[in-house]
């Protein structure tokens, strides 16, 4: 019975290294997600995508300066 207790070593192994890897995708999306639209709240990863968001929901105002 030798082998089976390799086989539960080597799969307590597996699972311990396979849970350090693995990150949580949460806080991987707030790290990206960095320039926030001022009238509704979305989050956007960056300014491109605000003037984009800009012209699609928010026709009527003007999307903010660079600088923010």
């Amino acid at each position: 019975m030798t082998r089976g207790k390799q086989k539960i070593e080597a799969q307590r192994k597996n699972a311990e290294k396979n849970q350090k890897s693995k990150g949580s995708q949460i806080e991987a999306r707030a790290v990206a997600l960095k320039v926030t639209c001022p009238i509704c709240k979305v989050q956007l990863a960056n300014q491109n995508q605000l003037g984009d968001h800009y012209g699609s929901k928010h026709p009527k105002e003007k999307p903010p300066s660079n600088s923010e």
